[in-house]
């Protein structure tokens, strides 16, 4: 059933009072069970996924491309998208993170929940048990039947295939061995299409191994790859970020790129037409321990000509007279200091949720208008022009904006 939801929309943070900005989060991960207000098995407030649109809306966001992370979870995304048509798309594929399927000793079911982007520190899985024939035969046939049929249907809501690829940053999920395995089966699948889909894939401390598997299955400069794709959440390097672009990919953003210097350094050289920008809520979350949080604290205005302070002359700017510094001591009362950062919607904890604010910890596509301010400052051009290249990008590659 198609659900009823507002569309109206509000200026974020522009260069300029008329401009509106647009976006599309090309990973948000609203089949997650904690957008219904369910976490790790346990409900702990109502479902408010309504909620979480329309505050993506109110922002500008108005195109989600919810990822699909295995078969359950690939098929949750599609429903979404059949729910909320022309606003909601999504994708279709096996991550990296939850390849253990196709192991000989792994899981035969999914998880409900989606997996968190940062590393965990458990040991790595073991190595010795190898992929089985059996088990990827039906996991292959599944999705192939999965894409086949959501096409056939003559619905618009699958946009790519993925979220696919490699990640030796949580072997902890699956070996290296069954991850590459898996990789190379759904580029099987993605080069088999007629026609293909774009790609949504996932590189973490892997970029040897991913750029091998992708020339093997679409030729050394990906010739063969039709429709493009988009190297999300990336983290990598600048050496790997500009191989990628250099091989037609496009680059994708979150708070997770923004982490520390050299990420930022890297975010910087990303070039405007190779951007795309996500969230990945219900993680990446941008924290004021990020490097590129600075990005969104807004600068103070100067004091009025004519002040005390300015009168007085040896007054350090921004630092409190005399007088001021007697007066705080007087006060009994604590100042309460303000957010550095603005903040649009109530943020609550999950235990105290009330309609219409956002979940404490939990990410969410309307925090999209900050990746694109990061991205602004980091690069020194307006956020306009990080919209509008992200928006044009997007709409190239996955074709959401006319469906």
């Amino acid at each position: 059933m198609t659900q009823s939801i507002s569309t109206g929309t509000a200026p974020a943070s522009a260069p300029s009072p008329t401009y509106i900005p647009k976006y599309v989060d090309i990973g948000i991960n609203l089949a997650d069970p904690i957008f219904r207000g369910r976490y790790h098995g346990r409900q702990a407030h109502p479902d408010d996924l309504d909620g979480v649109i329309n505050r993506a809306l109110e922002v500008g966001c108005s195109k989600l491309i919810v990822t699909g992370s295995d078969l359950r979870n690939s098929r949750d995304a599609l429903k979404l998208a059949a729910d909320y048509p022309g606003t909601i798309f999504a994708t279709a594929g096996i991550h990296p993170c939850s390849s253990a399927v196709f192991s000989s000793s792994g899981p035969s079911h999914e998880s409900a929940h989606t997996v968190p982007c940062d590393p965990d520190p458990d040991a790595p899985v073991s190595e010795e048990h190898p992929p089985d024939p059996v088990k990827t035969e039906k996991l292959i046939a599944d999705l192939t039947t999965l894409v086949s049929e959501e096409r056939a249907s003559g619905s618009k809501g699958l946009v790519a295939l993925g979220e696919f690829g490699l990640d030796y940053d949580r072997l902890h999920y699956c070996s290296k061995t069954v991850q590459l395995h898996s990789f190379a089966a759904q580029l099987k699948v993605a080069a088999s299409l007629k026609p293909q889909l774009p790609l949504f894939l996932h590189s973490r401390a892997a970029h040897s191994d991913f750029v091998r598997l992708l020339k093997e299955a679409f030729g050394e400069k990906l010739e063969k790859l039709e429709k493009g794709g988009v190297v999300h959440s990336f983290t990598g390097t600048a050496e790997e970020m500009h191989e990628l672009m250099d091989l037609g990919l496009y680059i994708g953003l979150n708070g997770c790129s923004f982490k520390t210097v050299d990420n930022c350094n890297v975010v910087k050289e990303v070039s405007l037409d190779r951007l795309m920008i996500e969230t990945d809520g219900p993680w990446c979350e941008v924290r004021p321990s990020h490097e590129g949080w600075k990005y969104l604290i807004e600068k103070k205005a100067a004091e009025p000509l004519g002040s005390e302070a300015q009168q007085n002359g040896n007054a350090v700017a921004g630092e409190p007279t005399l007088k001021q510094q007697k007066q705080q001591q007087k006060s009994k009362k604590p100042q309460k200091k303000g957010p550095e950062v603005p903040t649009r919607f109530k943020t609550v904890k999950k235990e105290k949720w009330e309609e219409g604010a956002m979940v404490k910890g939990r990410n969410e596509p309307c925090s999209i208008e900050r990746v694109a301010k990061i991205v602004a400052g980091i690069k020194g051009v307006s956020v306009e022009e990080v919209c509008e290249a992200a928006w044009h990008n997007t709409v190239a590659v996955f074709g959401v904006e006319d469906k």
